[in-house]
């Protein structure tokens, strides 16, 4: 039988471990609730650019100052906080709101991994409106007790016409 020092160092490090995922998806929900935000402030059918870069900056502080935030090839990759912060500020849809969901993470001590499925309405900057659908494929760090991105990968699975629905989508 384990001694009991054993056995308190086994909770301590699942109480650890589950406090983690509970942390990590508070992050993925921020993350989601502020890169949305970009969009709650348009005025004259244009969006307000200061509003616009001040949540940028509120979104990158949640990377690692060394992140890696890939968009994949239609929205580009970037490499730190201060260009992951520039790259936000520029959107490329006049409007979109992400739902990520099944969780799937691991966590091994400072370090994890998550993957998410990605489900995002949004509007093209020509008005056009779509349904987006992909897999984000994240690492996090712990820094100074606090979980942030260190990547953020997007695979684009399927961009669907809102009109036409997902047959009548384009496949990525």
């Amino acid at each position: 039988m384990p001694s009991l020092e054993d056995r308190i160092a086994n909770l301590e490090t699942r109480l650890d471990e589950a406090e983690s995922v509970l942390a990590i998806e508070r992050l993925k929900a921020e993350y989601a609730a502020r890169v949305d935000a970009r969009h709650t402030y348009v005025q004259a059918g244009a969006p307000d650019l200061a509003h616009v870069a001040a949540t940028a900056a509120r979104v990158a502080e949640l990377f690692t100052e060394d992140a890696v935030w890939d968009g994949g090839s239609a929205l580009g990759v970037v490499r730190g906080r201060a260009e992951i912060r520039d790259r936000l500020a520029n959107p490329t849809v006049q409007w979109a709101w992400h739902f990520f969901l099944k969780p799937r993470i691991l966590v091994q001590g400072d370090l994890a991994e998550g993957t998410w499925d990605l489900f995002s309405p949004c509007t093209l900057q020509d008005g056009s409106q779509r349904w987006m659908i992909g897999v984000e494929t994240d690492t996090y760090r712990r820094v100074g007790g606090v979980w942030l991105h260190a990547s953020m990968q997007l695979e684009t699975v399927k961009l669907a016409s809102f009109e036409k629905g997902w047959s009548g989508g384009l496949s990525q």
